[in-house]
């Protein structure tokens, strides 16, 4: 039976990370697990020259040789993009048989982690995962996603994270005044304030949604 994978996501920052493999399969994936701050160690017999230049600048640990089995299993997370499928087999039984999450590229039934077709919008991700069966139509969609949420996102992310802090110390023991917030957040029209609106007027405008409209209404 083919794996279910549960959407999950998680925090890699400093943890101990382990790619087997040099090619450019392998780079592709170090430069994503590079994105998340991880602590990285990189083992292969041939290098790509990008990996090289990444671990010139201290982003990585480089570490020119064959895989050493049972190695995988003293890290928090592996990828294995070696060319050898001998190699990519023992690498997921090692981790698996240490409990440790692990990756092997191209070939679902020795993953118990997969990576879905991600698109970021700052603090905003949107990711599209078929379990590894159709990773073609994984990054399709993600294609069109581009289209659906533009680069302002990034903007309006941003904002929504500042928002979130300012509800949380206005009302901090007031869910539904919070909730009340965030709907009004929202239902604003960014598209159109971004344009008309800089930085300092937007940061206005967050203000304005904090405000009690019942109390507003009570007043008058």
């Amino acid at each position: 039976m083919a794996n279910k994978y549960l959407p999950i996501n998680i925090s890699i920052k400093d943890r101990p990370c382990l790619v087997v493999g040099g090619g450019k399969v392998a780079l592709r994936k170090i430069e994503n697990l590079l994105d998340y701050d991880s602590d990285l160690t990189v083992v292969a017999p041939e290098i790509d020259k990008r990996i090289e230049y990444y671990a010139e600048k201290g982003k990585l640990k480089l570490e020119r040789r064959p895989y050493k089995s049972p190695e995988g299993a003293s890290y928090g997370l592996v990828i294995s993009a070696s060319d050898d499928n001998t190699v990519n087999e023992q690498v997921s039984r090692d981790c698996r048989g240490a409990g440790v999450p692990v990756n092997v590229v191209d070939n679902p039934p020795l993953c118990d982690v997969i990576f879905p077709a991600v698109l970021k919008r700052d603090c905003l991700s949107i990711t599209v995962s078929t379990d590894g069966k159709a990773p073609f139509m994984a990054g399709y969609l993600r294609l069109i996603l581009e289209d659906i949420f533009p680069t302002r996102w990034s903007k309006i992310a941003r904002l929504a994270a500042d928002f979130r802090k300012k509800v949380h110390k206005r009302w901090p023991d007031d869910a539904s005044k919070r909730a009340d917030c965030f709907s009004r957040f929202l239902n604003a029209d960014w598209k159109v304030l971004m344009e008309e609106k800089n930085d300092e007027q937007l940061q206005e405008e967050l203000d304005l949604l904090l405000e009690d409209r019942e109390e507003e209404d009570d007043t008058e």
